[in-house]
């Protein structure tokens, strides 16, 4: 029974997408939102039970643990031994060398962003996009614009991937709009996917196969809970040759150079992010010690999410023993931000969740559906197309709910393809 539990997660989150929608009578046809739920179960089934393609997609693991390999080199050499260099003193026994994630973890933002503007360069990426943006067309019928923003939000974040299809929002409808602003929110660029997975590597199996996997799958899941909320017309063609001056680069050097410097914002961005948010959680938590005990224990941040989300994470499929602290991860991750959620994940004890709900979580919890993504979303799109920044600003929250029910669909999918 278990293993189809996420049945009822998934027919309740379709529940909720059509009962926010702007046309309920509109919505697409059943034979439509069935070909989408198929491809979803397709994906996962392909990915991560084909033994074949699974184990191409964890070649990426080698792939990321060199580039962790690479990137200590150079903040070893910046930041000595709390960079990751050989200690200057020794450690106790079986005392563990210290990981200062500040210097040893985030710069891998930079490295990979630096990276991936090269791959860019060399037209390696836009090659790919073009590929994924064909398979969501012809899978799912979507417009060229659609395809387009789907295939870039695999490879680059809230910010870049508004860039790559920039030349169509003052013409695309409004469906569409709201299409690319979910895909946005249901996805994780390469970027912080690397650093995501370099978290993660020490207690998720083959981390960073996991999160491609999940970032593929969340593609029909984030295009069918944004047709159910804002239905209509998604017929906007592409022309290929606008993709690659939406981002240009002079020269190799100038894509390294622009792309480290893209990539010290986003580092500077997520340490920041990341002391505000265990600084309010704190604060809250200190706050909430004047509430009576609950089970001996007192209140705090983590519990409440943990009771608001555990119904949620039990329909996904998750253990209702696992559930609280399943919930309290995806809490962390739709209020705050789904880096935070990870280094929680880490960070708990191995024996919390059972392999199986393990994934559930890990695959939930991938995307950018955070309540701060609206403001960069928003900000971003209204300034490339001033005309639209009323329309989006009005769908910003809409497409946060969005997002998070795609991953959350996601994480169901994982479920049920996955032996307990």
């Amino acid at each position: 029974m278990q293993q189809f539990q996420g049945l009822i997660g998934i027919a309740l989150l379709l529940l909720v997408a059509w009962g926010l929608s702007e046309d309920r009578a509109g919505r697409p046809s059943w034979r439509w939102i069935g070909a989408a739920l198929l491809l979803q179960i397709g994906l996962a089934l392909l990915l991560v039970r084909v033994p074949f393609v699974w184990s191409v997609i964890t070649l990426a693991n080698g792939a990321v643990s060199a580039i962790e390999k690479a990137t200590l080199v150079g903040s070893s050499y910046m930041f000595g031994y709390v960079g990751g260099a050989p200690l200057p003193f020794a450690l106790a026994p079986g005392q563990a060398a210290p990981v200062v994630i500040a210097f040893q973890i985030l710069p891998l933002i930079i490295v990979f962003s630096a990276l991936s503007a090269l791959l860019w360069h060399w037209g390696i990426l836009p090659r790919i996009v073009r590929g994924l943006s064909w398979l969501l067309q012809r899978s799912l019928g979507v417009s060229g614009v659609v395809g387009l923003g789907g295939g870039a939000n695999i490879f680059l974040g809230v910010v870049e991937s508004p860039l790559v299809v920039r030349a169509y929002f003052a013409r695309m409808s409004r469906s569409e709009l709201f299409a690319i602003m979910v895909l946005s929110m249901a996805t994780v660029s390469g970027a912080v996917l690397v650093l995501y997975a370099a978290t993660l590597s020490q207690s998720v199996p083959d981390a960073t196969g996991h999160l491609i996997s999940a970032s593929i799958i969340s593609l029909p899941a984030a295009l069918l809970i944004a047709r159910l909320m804002v239905p209509g017309n998604s017929d906007t063609g592409t022309d290929d040759d606008d993709i690659e001056p939406a981002l240009k680069y002079d020269s190799s050097i100038d894509a390294i150079v622009r792309g480290t410097m893209d990539g010290v914002q986003l580092f500077l961005a997520v340490l920041g992010i990341i002391i505000v948010i265990f600084a309010l959680v704190a604060l809250v938590d200190q706050m909430l010690v004047v509430l009576p005990l609950i089970d001996g224990t007192p209140v705090t941040v983590g519990r409440v999410f943990g009771w608001m989300f555990a119904p949620l994470m039990w329909t996904l499929g998750v253990p209702w023993d696992q559930a609280p602290q399943a919930g309290a991860l995806m809490g962390t991750k739709t209020i705050f931000n789904e880096y935070v959620a990870y280094l929680e994940l880490a960070a708990l004890p191995s024996n919390n969740f059972d392999p199986r709900s393990q994934l559930i979580v890990t695959y939930a919890l991938c995307g950018f559906a955070n309540l701060a993504s609206i403001g960069l979303l928003v900000s971003t799109i209204g300034t490339l197309a001033p005309s639209r920044r009323a329309e989006v600003a009005a769908l910003g929250m809409k497409s946060w709910v969005a997002g998070n029910c795609a991953t959350a669909m996601t994480g169901a999918v994982i479920g049920l393809v996955t032996l307990g």
